[in-house]
This record gives structure tokens, sequence and C-alpha cells, in this order.
């Protein structure tokens, strides 16, 4: 398993990757699918220049 503070890393590049092409119409949706497991993807549910965390089980 990833060290947390390595997972929390990973997830901020991802972020900063998405932000970049973003095109200011998206914000960013992180789903997190089990511990250490997440996704990131740009959605229009969620305001341009926010991120929003939702868990699924």
């Amino acid at each position: 398993m990833t060290e947390p503070h390595r997972i929390d890393e990973l997830l901020d590049e991802a972020e900063a990757m998405l932000r970049q092409t973003s095109q200011r119409v998206a914000g960013i949706l992180m789903t997190r699918h089990e511990p250490g497991r997440y996704t990131l993807t740009l959605s229009d549910s969620v305001p341009f220049g926010e991120t929003r965390e939702q868990i699924v089980s």
C-alpha cells in the first residue's frame, strides 16, 4: 500500500494537471472508491475553481 503522504502528493499532482486542462468551464470531482483508490475527473456539476470530494461504498 502507498504511504498516506505519497497518496496526498499524487492526488495534488493529478488535481494540478486537471486544473490546467479545465478550460475554465468545469471543476474537479474527486471520488474515493476505497482507501488508497481514487479517481479525479472534470465535472460540469462542480463550479470552476472548486474541487469536491465524494466517497463511494
